[in-house]
């Protein structure tokens, strides 16, 4: 088939360069033109495994273009896969999906089918639809088609994905979208397809995202609980996790979750029901991501006036490098008020971190590691990139002025901490102060 996707963005760009992959031909539309740019180079603008590699494997049938009527020449469907930020009050703004809308309209030549990706409120399929029908002389049939991806395995997840859900009114269109995903349906993927109305499918994925993010937060609620009373969060979620009701994943206690996906689609749906359990996590989630340095506030007695503060890990969590509502942003806007240098690493986040404070003096950022700890009077670990959870804690004491360690992501046994003398403040377990 020949698929059009608009937005080249996360989602657009790893579900286009997927469809690409299992045999059709994808055209990428974006109005930015260093990325389409970037793109026509082989370069992907986002870092995700895999994802380049795809690309220069299937760039036969892969096209990247700012003109519009290149890509929607002749296409059989349509991807819709541009932003919904947050607006002021947290609910969804859809002016970049009707400004796509109104592009599809004026452009197209032939009926069409036009695949709703982006994650948008319960109804918007229907407006959308009607808002066809008055600007297109052409049917326009409008499917739902949320995407379940993560960041750092995004690929993985669309072409192993856990299921294909498609909300659709009209079996024929259903169909096509069927044929479409074809490939995906049997080996070696074997991903279930499931058929739903339009508003399911719009809701499932605020449902999913909102039930992690309570998840998240629940968790991280019992680890302060744990902290507060000698207890271990690990072994606790240890036991939690064979009860195969509650399952084994999202149960990692840590600073909070971050990114662009979970903050504004509990934003978004709170927004929509008023959901007491939705507020209460994102409550739980905003004091949570300002845990360890409050800590450390607290440590210091406030008196941080030229301290040297090491940050390792910027973006919101490893394996990526977007630091869309990272922790260590509003980590580091705090310590900066306190009057605190900074000294920052990050495996791939720094390009893109470095747009948030451009400028200040009082931010350096490291190559290395090594760099980022060298006389440093402590240490906030905010990700737990490789990178960071296989340093020896032998190299905090050597370059640090006090190896004071506060730890979001628990990297380090605290079996394996206590050899060392180290002042070690991590999420939900015993302290281990063991400074002379």
């Amino acid at each position: 088939m020949n698929i059009a996707i608009i937005g080249t963005g996360y989602v657009g760009l790893v579900t286009g360069v997927c469809l690409s992959h299992i045999g059709h031909n994808v055209r990428c539309y974006d109005i930015d033109r260093n990325r389409i740019s970037m793109l026509n180079n082989g370069i992907s603008p986002i870092y995700e495994k895999d994802l380049e590699k795809l690309m220069k494997q299937n760039k036969k049938r892969l096209i990247y273009s700012t003109d519009i009527n290149t890509i929607l020449n002749d296409v059989d469907i349509i991807f819709l896969t541009v932003d919904t930020p947050s607006k002021n009050d947290g609910s969804a703004d859809l002016s970049h999906v009707f400004d796509a809308c109104l592009l599809i309209a004026q452009t197209i030549k032939k009926d069409s089918i036009v695949v709703i990706k982006s994650t948008v409120p319960v109804g918007t399929s229907e407006m959308i639809e009607k808002f066809f029908k008055i600007n297109s002389k052409y049917n326009i049939h409008v499917v739902s088609n949320p995407e379940f991806l993560s960041q750092g395995s995004a690929v993985k997840d669309t072409l192993y994905a856990s299921r294909i859900v498609v909300g659709c009114d009209k079996s024929e269109v259903t169909k096509v979208i069927k044929e479409m995903y074809a490939p995906l349906l049997k080996e070696p993927y074997n991903v279930p397809f499931i058929e739903v109305k339009r508003n399911s499918a719009e809701i499932v994925k605020y449902a999913c995202n909102n039930f992690l993010a309570v998840k998240l937060s629940y968790i991280n609620e019992i680890a302060n609980f744990c902290k507060k009373n000698d207890a271990d969060i690990e072994e606790v979620t240890n036991c939690m996790k064979l009860d195969s009701r509650i399952g084994k994943e999202y149960l990692q206690a840590g600073i909070g979750y971050g990114g662009s996906c979970l903050p504004k689609d509990t934003h978004a749906l709170y927004e929509m029901g008023k959901f007491k359990m939705v507020k209460a996590a994102i409550e739980v989630n905003e004091n949570q991501n300002l845990i360890l340095c409050n800590q450390l506030l607290k440590d210091f007695n406030n008196s941080t006036d030229k301290l040297q503060i090491a940050i390792l890990g910027l973006t919101f969590k490893a394996n990526t490098d977007d630091v869309r509502n990272s922790p260590a942003i509003s980590n580091i806007e705090l310590l900066l008020k306190k009057g605190v240098i900074i000294k920052v690493y990050d495996p791939v986040g720094i390009d893109n971190f470095q747009k948030h404070f451009e400028n200040n003096k009082n931010i350096t950022y490291c190559k290395t590691i090594s760099e980022s700890l060298k006389y440093s009077d402590a240490v906030l670990i905010l990700n737990d990139w490789t990178e960071i959870k296989n340093i020896s804690l032998e190299l905090f004491v050597k370059k640090m002025n006090s190896p004071r360690i506060y730890d979001g992501r628990n990297c380090f046994s605290l079996n394996y901490v206590n050899k060392f003398p180290v002042y070690y403040y991590s999420i939900g377990r015993k302290t281990i102060n063991n400074l002379n």
